[in-house]
Protein backbone atom coordinates (compact mmCIF):
# COMPACT_ATOMS: atom_id res chain seq x y z
CA UNK A 1 0.00 0.00 0.00
CA UNK A 2 1.19 3.37 -0.83
CA UNK A 3 2.39 5.95 1.96
CA UNK A 4 1.72 9.10 1.95
CA UNK A 5 4.87 9.81 0.38
CA UNK A 6 4.37 8.37 -2.89
CA UNK A 7 2.28 8.72 -5.57
CA UNK A 8 -1.15 7.32 -4.91
CA UNK A 9 -3.98 5.74 -7.18
CA UNK A 10 -7.56 6.25 -6.38
CA UNK A 11 -10.48 4.55 -7.35
CA UNK A 12 -13.10 6.97 -7.46
CA UNK A 13 -16.63 5.79 -9.14
CA UNK A 14 -14.62 3.51 -11.40
CA UNK A 15 -12.57 5.51 -12.69
CA UNK A 16 -8.78 5.54 -11.75
CA UNK A 17 -6.71 8.96 -10.77
CA UNK A 18 -3.42 9.67 -10.11
CA UNK A 19 -2.54 11.72 -6.67
CA UNK A 20 0.93 13.46 -6.79
CA UNK A 21 2.76 14.09 -4.01
CA UNK A 22 -0.03 13.43 -1.79
CA UNK A 23 1.65 14.58 1.52
CA UNK A 24 2.02 17.91 0.00
CA UNK A 25 1.00 20.68 2.75
CA UNK A 26 -1.59 23.17 0.96
CA UNK A 27 -3.12 24.47 3.97
CA UNK A 28 -0.42 24.44 6.82
CA UNK A 29 -2.54 26.33 9.82
CA UNK A 30 -4.90 23.64 10.03
CA UNK A 31 -2.34 20.36 8.51
CA UNK A 32 -4.06 20.10 5.20
CA UNK A 33 -2.30 18.03 2.49
CA UNK A 34 -3.29 17.32 -1.14
CA UNK A 35 -4.80 14.21 -0.32
CA UNK A 36 -7.00 15.20 2.23
CA UNK A 37 -8.03 18.05 -0.64
CA UNK A 38 -8.52 15.19 -2.80
CA UNK A 39 -10.39 13.22 -0.04
CA UNK A 40 -12.83 15.86 0.90
CA UNK A 41 -13.89 16.68 -2.81
CA UNK A 42 -14.66 12.81 -3.39
CA UNK A 43 -17.27 12.88 0.35
CA UNK A 44 -19.07 16.11 -0.62
CA UNK A 45 -18.99 15.57 -4.15
CA UNK A 46 -22.81 15.35 -4.66
CA UNK A 47 -22.98 18.68 -3.03
CA UNK A 48 -20.11 20.26 -4.92
CA UNK A 49 -20.91 18.58 -8.68
CA UNK A 50 -24.86 20.21 -7.74
CA UNK A 51 -22.83 23.75 -6.85
CA UNK A 52 -19.84 23.27 -10.23
CA UNK A 53 -21.10 20.20 -12.39
CA UNK A 54 -21.50 21.09 -15.37
CA UNK A 55 -20.23 24.47 -15.83
CA UNK A 56 -17.40 25.91 -17.18
CA UNK A 57 -15.11 26.38 -13.99
CA UNK A 58 -12.34 28.90 -13.47
CA UNK A 59 -9.57 26.96 -11.05
CA UNK A 60 -7.61 28.73 -8.25
CA UNK A 61 -4.64 26.71 -8.14
CA UNK A 62 -2.31 27.09 -4.85
CA UNK A 63 0.62 24.76 -6.24
CA UNK A 64 2.65 25.81 -3.45
CA UNK A 65 -0.07 25.91 -0.92
CA UNK A 66 -1.86 29.37 0.27
CA UNK A 67 1.73 30.66 1.38
CA UNK A 68 2.72 30.69 -2.63
CA UNK A 69 1.92 31.92 -5.81
CA UNK A 70 -1.30 31.52 -6.70
CA UNK A 71 -3.26 31.80 -9.92
CA UNK A 72 -6.32 31.52 -11.82
CA UNK A 73 -6.44 29.13 -14.74
CA UNK A 74 -8.89 29.61 -17.38
CA UNK A 75 -7.68 27.20 -19.40
CA UNK A 76 -7.76 23.24 -18.95
CA UNK A 77 -4.22 21.55 -18.82
CA UNK A 78 -3.16 20.17 -22.33
CA UNK A 79 -2.72 16.78 -20.60
CA UNK A 80 -6.00 15.78 -19.04
CA UNK A 81 -7.40 12.32 -18.40
CA UNK A 82 -9.89 11.24 -21.44
CA UNK A 83 -12.94 11.41 -19.64
CA UNK A 84 -12.47 15.24 -18.33
CA UNK A 85 -14.72 17.39 -20.50
CA UNK A 86 -14.04 20.83 -21.35
CA UNK A 87 -16.32 23.66 -22.91
CA UNK A 88 -15.00 26.62 -24.59
CA UNK A 89 -15.97 30.10 -22.83
CA UNK A 90 -15.87 33.52 -25.01
CA UNK A 91 -14.98 36.85 -22.89
CA UNK A 92 -15.93 40.09 -23.02
CA UNK A 93 -12.39 41.02 -24.61
CA UNK A 94 -12.72 38.82 -27.12
CA UNK A 95 -10.51 36.03 -26.02
CA UNK A 96 -11.54 32.16 -25.60
CA UNK A 97 -10.85 29.04 -23.96
CA UNK A 98 -11.45 25.99 -22.88
CA UNK A 99 -11.96 25.37 -19.49
CA UNK A 100 -12.76 22.12 -17.44
CA UNK A 101 -16.41 21.32 -17.19
CA UNK A 102 -16.56 18.73 -13.90
CA UNK A 103 -19.61 15.68 -14.10
CA UNK A 104 -17.91 12.95 -11.86
CA UNK A 105 -16.47 12.73 -8.68
CA UNK A 106 -13.43 11.64 -10.06
CA UNK A 107 -12.99 15.09 -11.66
CA UNK A 108 -12.98 17.20 -8.56
CA UNK A 109 -10.06 14.38 -7.42
CA UNK A 110 -8.13 15.34 -10.17
CA UNK A 111 -8.64 19.32 -10.26
CA UNK A 112 -7.74 19.03 -6.42
CA UNK A 113 -4.48 17.32 -7.60
CA UNK A 114 -3.58 20.25 -9.30
CA UNK A 115 -3.49 22.24 -5.62
CA UNK A 116 -7.26 23.04 -7.33
CA UNK A 117 -8.44 24.60 -3.65
CA UNK A 118 -11.29 26.71 -5.07
CA UNK A 119 -14.03 25.73 -7.82
CA UNK A 120 -15.40 28.71 -9.58
CA UNK A 121 -17.70 27.95 -12.04
CA UNK A 122 -19.66 30.49 -14.35
CA UNK A 123 -23.48 31.24 -14.14
CA UNK A 124 -24.23 28.68 -16.98
CA UNK A 125 -24.13 25.02 -18.08
CA UNK A 126 -21.99 23.62 -20.85
CA UNK A 127 -24.64 23.37 -23.37
CA UNK A 128 -26.09 26.68 -23.14
CA UNK A 129 -23.12 29.15 -22.75
CA UNK A 130 -25.60 32.92 -23.41
CA UNK A 131 -28.24 32.03 -21.07
CA UNK A 132 -27.34 31.51 -17.35
CA UNK A 133 -29.59 29.53 -15.01
CA UNK A 134 -28.32 31.38 -12.02
CA UNK A 135 -28.89 34.42 -10.64
CA UNK A 136 -26.12 35.71 -7.68
CA UNK A 137 -26.46 37.88 -4.98
CA UNK A 138 -23.05 38.25 -3.36
CA UNK A 139 -23.22 40.14 0.44
CA UNK A 140 -19.68 41.59 0.85
CA UNK A 141 -18.88 43.79 3.86
CA UNK A 142 -16.80 46.65 4.21
CA UNK A 143 -13.78 46.14 6.48
CA UNK A 144 -15.77 46.41 9.98
CA UNK A 145 -18.72 44.94 9.37
CA UNK A 146 -20.00 42.29 11.42
CA UNK A 147 -21.16 38.82 10.98
CA UNK A 148 -24.94 39.72 12.57
CA UNK A 149 -25.13 43.00 10.03
CA UNK A 150 -24.38 40.87 6.81
CA UNK A 151 -27.29 38.20 8.26
CA UNK A 152 -29.66 41.01 8.60
CA UNK A 153 -28.98 42.53 4.73
CA UNK A 154 -28.99 38.27 3.53
CA UNK A 155 -33.13 38.59 5.58
CA UNK A 156 -33.86 41.91 3.63
CA UNK A 157 -32.81 39.86 0.31
CA UNK A 158 -34.69 37.20 1.05
CA UNK A 159 -37.98 39.38 1.45
CA UNK A 160 -37.32 41.32 -1.70
CA UNK A 161 -36.75 37.86 -3.70
CA UNK A 162 -40.38 36.30 -2.33
CA UNK A 163 -41.60 39.95 -3.31
CA UNK A 164 -40.86 38.92 -6.55
CA UNK A 165 -41.67 35.57 -6.26
CA UNK A 166 -38.22 34.22 -6.38
CA UNK A 167 -36.51 31.67 -3.82
CA UNK A 168 -33.03 32.14 -2.82
CA UNK A 169 -31.14 29.78 -1.41
CA UNK A 170 -28.35 31.15 1.07
CA UNK A 171 -24.55 29.96 1.75
CA UNK A 172 -21.76 31.13 3.32
CA UNK A 173 -18.86 32.35 1.07
CA UNK A 174 -16.35 30.89 3.04
CA UNK A 175 -14.97 34.28 3.57
CA UNK A 176 -16.70 37.29 5.35
CA UNK A 177 -19.83 37.53 3.23
CA UNK A 178 -22.68 35.38 2.44
CA UNK A 179 -23.82 34.73 -1.12
CA UNK A 180 -27.85 33.84 -2.19
CA UNK A 181 -28.48 31.68 -5.53
CA UNK A 182 -31.57 32.19 -7.75
CA UNK A 183 -32.05 28.95 -9.54
CA UNK A 184 -33.37 30.98 -13.15
CA UNK A 185 -35.35 29.28 -16.41
CA UNK A 186 -33.10 29.81 -19.43
CA UNK A 187 -34.34 32.51 -20.70
CA UNK A 188 -32.02 35.90 -20.19
CA UNK A 189 -29.27 37.12 -21.46
CA UNK A 190 -26.02 37.96 -18.79
CA UNK A 191 -27.43 41.98 -19.57
CA UNK A 192 -30.77 41.25 -18.45
CA UNK A 193 -29.20 38.87 -15.45
CA UNK A 194 -26.57 41.83 -14.50
CA UNK A 195 -29.97 44.50 -15.24
CA UNK A 196 -31.52 42.20 -12.53
CA UNK A 197 -29.33 41.68 -10.51
CA UNK A 198 -28.70 45.53 -10.11
CA UNK A 199 -32.95 46.21 -9.20
CA UNK A 200 -32.48 43.51 -6.68
CA UNK A 201 -29.15 45.66 -4.82
CA UNK A 202 -31.44 49.12 -5.46
CA UNK A 203 -34.18 47.77 -3.35
CA UNK A 204 -32.23 45.97 -0.57
CA UNK A 205 -30.73 49.33 -0.07
CA UNK A 206 -33.86 51.36 -0.44
CA UNK A 207 -35.19 49.14 2.71
CA UNK A 208 -31.82 49.02 4.81
CA UNK A 209 -30.36 51.96 3.51
CA UNK A 210 -27.92 52.23 7.26
CA UNK A 211 -27.30 48.25 6.13
CA UNK A 212 -27.01 47.77 2.29
CA UNK A 213 -25.22 50.02 -0.15
CA UNK A 214 -25.48 48.82 -4.16
CA UNK A 215 -22.44 51.69 -4.54
CA UNK A 216 -19.63 50.26 -6.99
CA UNK A 217 -17.13 52.70 -6.08
CA UNK A 218 -15.56 51.72 -2.63
CA UNK A 219 -15.17 55.05 -1.24
CA UNK A 220 -18.78 55.33 -1.45
CA UNK A 221 -19.91 52.17 0.29
CA UNK A 222 -20.72 51.83 3.84
CA UNK A 223 -22.44 48.37 5.60
CA UNK A 224 -22.42 45.49 3.52
CA UNK A 225 -22.36 46.29 -0.45
CA UNK A 226 -25.16 44.03 -2.71
CA UNK A 227 -22.74 43.24 -5.47
CA UNK A 228 -24.83 43.49 -9.03
CA UNK A 229 -21.27 42.99 -11.39
CA UNK A 230 -21.04 39.53 -10.37
CA UNK A 231 -23.89 38.56 -12.94
CA UNK A 232 -21.98 40.06 -15.50
CA UNK A 233 -20.51 37.71 -18.45
CA UNK A 234 -17.16 36.48 -17.06
CA UNK A 235 -17.63 36.92 -13.34
CA UNK A 236 -17.18 33.55 -11.27
CA UNK A 237 -17.62 33.60 -7.51
CA UNK A 238 -16.53 30.56 -5.31
CA UNK A 239 -19.42 27.47 -5.43
CA UNK A 240 -20.75 25.15 -2.70
CA UNK A 241 -18.72 23.31 -0.68
CA UNK A 242 -15.31 24.83 -2.38
CA UNK A 243 -12.63 25.14 0.09
CA UNK A 244 -11.19 28.86 0.48
CA UNK A 245 -7.45 30.12 1.16
CA UNK A 246 -7.77 30.50 4.92
CA UNK A 247 -5.97 29.24 7.29
CA UNK A 248 -8.83 27.30 8.99
CA UNK A 249 -9.69 25.47 5.83
CA UNK A 250 -12.87 27.09 5.73
CA UNK A 251 -15.13 26.06 3.02
CA UNK A 252 -18.67 27.73 1.74
CA UNK A 253 -21.31 26.22 2.78
CA UNK A 254 -24.80 25.80 1.69
CA UNK A 255 -27.33 26.38 4.73
CA UNK A 256 -31.00 26.79 5.40
CA UNK A 257 -32.12 30.44 6.21
CA UNK A 258 -33.17 29.23 9.92
CA UNK A 259 -29.64 27.81 10.60
CA UNK A 260 -28.15 31.13 8.65
CA UNK A 261 -29.97 33.18 11.48
CA UNK A 262 -27.61 30.99 13.93
CA UNK A 263 -24.38 29.82 12.21
CA UNK A 264 -21.12 31.04 12.36
CA UNK A 265 -18.91 30.79 9.36
CA UNK A 266 -15.78 29.78 11.05
CA UNK A 267 -17.79 26.62 11.66
CA UNK A 268 -17.37 25.14 8.13
CA UNK A 269 -14.22 23.89 7.57
CA UNK A 270 -12.54 21.24 4.98
CA UNK A 271 -12.69 18.78 8.44
CA UNK A 272 -15.92 19.29 9.62
CA UNK A 273 -18.08 19.38 6.00
CA UNK A 274 -17.96 16.20 5.80
CA UNK A 275 -19.44 14.44 8.75
CA UNK A 276 -22.21 17.41 8.42
CA UNK A 277 -22.65 16.43 4.52
CA UNK A 278 -22.95 12.24 5.50
CA UNK A 279 -25.41 13.20 8.78
CA UNK A 280 -27.75 15.90 7.03
CA UNK A 281 -26.80 15.91 3.77
CA UNK A 282 -27.13 18.92 1.21
CA UNK A 283 -29.34 22.28 2.57
CA UNK A 284 -29.48 22.89 -1.02
CA UNK A 285 -30.50 19.41 -2.48
CA UNK A 286 -34.25 20.52 -4.28
CA UNK A 287 -32.13 24.01 -5.55
CA UNK A 288 -32.73 22.64 -8.95
CA UNK A 289 -36.46 21.46 -8.98
CA UNK A 290 -37.66 24.30 -10.29
CA UNK A 291 -36.21 26.93 -12.35
CA UNK A 292 -37.78 30.50 -11.32
CA UNK A 293 -38.93 33.73 -13.63
CA UNK A 294 -37.13 37.07 -13.08
CA UNK A 295 -40.19 38.73 -15.08
CA UNK A 296 -41.24 40.87 -11.84
CA UNK A 297 -38.06 41.46 -10.77
CA UNK A 298 -36.76 43.00 -14.51
CA UNK A 299 -39.99 44.73 -13.95
CA UNK A 300 -38.58 46.33 -10.91
CA UNK A 301 -36.15 47.24 -13.12
CA UNK A 302 -38.40 49.04 -15.64
CA UNK A 303 -40.03 51.36 -13.05
CA UNK A 304 -36.56 51.99 -11.52
CA UNK A 305 -35.48 53.16 -15.01
CA UNK A 306 -38.69 55.37 -15.63
CA UNK A 307 -37.76 57.00 -12.49
CA UNK A 308 -34.33 57.89 -13.32
CA UNK A 309 -32.23 55.16 -12.08
CA UNK A 310 -30.34 54.06 -15.40
CA UNK A 311 -27.34 51.55 -15.61
CA UNK A 312 -24.82 51.31 -13.01
CA UNK A 313 -21.29 51.22 -13.70
CA UNK A 314 -19.23 47.85 -14.79
CA UNK A 315 -16.24 46.31 -13.78
CA UNK A 316 -13.28 47.91 -15.34
CA UNK A 317 -12.59 46.12 -18.26
CA UNK A 318 -15.94 45.40 -19.66
CA UNK A 319 -16.27 47.62 -22.77
CA UNK A 320 -18.33 50.93 -21.59
CA UNK A 321 -22.74 50.27 -22.09
CA UNK A 322 -25.11 52.11 -23.37
CA UNK A 323 -26.47 54.40 -20.86
CA UNK A 324 -23.65 53.53 -18.28
CA UNK A 325 -22.62 56.29 -15.92
CA UNK A 326 -18.99 57.73 -16.55
CA UNK A 327 -16.68 54.98 -15.22
CA UNK A 328 -14.84 57.33 -13.10
CA UNK A 329 -14.27 56.93 -8.77
CA UNK A 330 -15.66 60.01 -7.65
CA UNK A 331 -12.49 61.26 -6.46
CA UNK A 332 -11.08 61.26 -9.77
CA UNK A 333 -13.93 63.83 -10.80
CA UNK A 334 -13.60 65.70 -7.41
CA UNK A 335 -10.41 67.32 -6.36
CA UNK A 336 -11.39 67.67 -2.74
CA UNK A 337 -11.96 63.76 -2.02
CA UNK A 338 -8.64 63.76 0.61
CA UNK A 339 -7.90 59.79 -0.74
CA UNK A 340 -4.48 58.55 -0.29
CA UNK A 341 -2.91 55.22 -1.46
CA UNK A 342 -0.72 53.72 1.42
CA UNK A 343 -0.24 50.10 0.19
CA UNK A 344 0.35 47.13 -2.37
CA UNK A 345 0.46 43.56 -1.54
CA UNK A 346 -0.08 40.36 -3.23
CA UNK A 347 -1.96 39.18 -0.65
CA UNK A 348 -5.52 40.27 1.48
CA UNK A 349 -3.65 39.32 4.54
CA UNK A 350 -0.65 41.53 4.33
CA UNK A 351 -3.02 44.15 2.61
CA UNK A 352 -4.99 44.11 6.05
CA UNK A 353 -1.52 43.94 7.80
CA UNK A 354 -0.55 47.14 5.93
CA UNK A 355 -3.50 48.91 6.81
CA UNK A 356 -3.15 48.24 10.40
CA UNK A 357 0.23 49.65 10.23
CA UNK A 358 -0.96 52.80 8.72
CA UNK A 359 -2.95 53.19 11.73
CA UNK A 360 -0.35 52.26 14.22
CA UNK A 361 1.41 54.78 12.13
CA UNK A 362 -0.84 57.47 12.68
CA UNK A 363 -2.67 57.01 15.86
CA UNK A 364 -4.28 60.50 15.83
CA UNK A 365 -5.94 60.33 12.26
CA UNK A 366 -6.57 56.88 12.76
CA UNK A 367 -9.06 57.40 15.65
CA UNK A 368 -10.77 59.54 13.54
CA UNK A 369 -11.39 56.76 10.44
CA UNK A 370 -14.28 54.95 9.71
CA UNK A 371 -14.71 51.39 8.72
CA UNK A 372 -15.59 52.32 5.61
CA UNK A 373 -12.78 54.94 5.57
CA UNK A 374 -10.23 51.72 4.80
CA UNK A 375 -10.30 50.78 1.13
CA UNK A 376 -8.54 47.43 0.41
CA UNK A 377 -9.24 46.78 -3.67
CA UNK A 378 -8.78 43.65 -5.46
CA UNK A 379 -6.96 44.17 -8.39
CA UNK A 380 -7.50 41.30 -10.88
CA UNK A 381 -5.08 40.82 -13.86
CA UNK A 382 -5.37 37.93 -16.31
CA UNK A 383 -4.59 35.45 -14.32
CA UNK A 384 -3.68 36.61 -10.68
CA UNK A 385 -4.61 39.43 -7.82
CA UNK A 386 -3.39 42.13 -5.89
CA UNK A 387 -4.57 44.32 -3.70
CA UNK A 388 -4.38 48.07 -3.04
CA UNK A 389 -4.73 49.74 0.53
CA UNK A 390 -6.41 53.19 -0.26
CA UNK A 391 -7.32 55.55 3.05
CA UNK A 392 -10.28 57.71 2.69
CA UNK A 393 -9.50 60.78 5.06
CA UNK A 394 -12.88 63.03 4.81
CA UNK A 395 -13.32 62.28 8.72
CA UNK A 396 -10.06 63.44 9.49
CA UNK A 397 -9.28 66.70 10.12
CA UNK A 398 -6.87 68.57 7.92
CA UNK A 399 -4.46 69.32 9.80
CA UNK A 400 -4.12 65.70 11.09
CA UNK A 401 -3.90 64.15 7.42
CA UNK A 402 -0.62 62.39 6.61
CA UNK A 403 0.83 62.61 3.21
CA UNK A 404 0.47 60.17 0.73
CA UNK A 405 3.55 57.87 0.90
CA UNK A 406 5.72 57.81 -2.21
CA UNK A 407 4.33 55.64 -5.31
CA UNK A 408 6.04 52.14 -4.59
Amino acid sequence: MATLNDDTLLQIGGREVLITHPAKLLIPEAKVTKLDLVNYYVAVAEGALRGAGGRPCVMVRYPDGIGGEFFFQKRAPAKRPDGVEVSTIRFPSGRSAEEVVPRHPADLAWMANLACLELHPHPVRADDLDHPDELRVDLDPVPGVAWPQIRQVARVVREVLADVGLTGWPKTSGSRGIHVLVRIQRRWTFDEVRRAALALAREVERRAPELATSAWWKEERHGVFVDYNQNAKDRTVSSAYSVRAKPDARVSAPVSWEELDACDPADFTLWTMPRRFQAIGDPHAAIDAQPQSLERLLELSARQEAEGQGDAPWPPHYRKAAGEPKRAAPSKARRDVPLIEVARADREAEASAAAEAWKAQHPKAAAHLEPADVLIDRMRGSSSLWYRVRINLTHVPPALRPRSPKAP
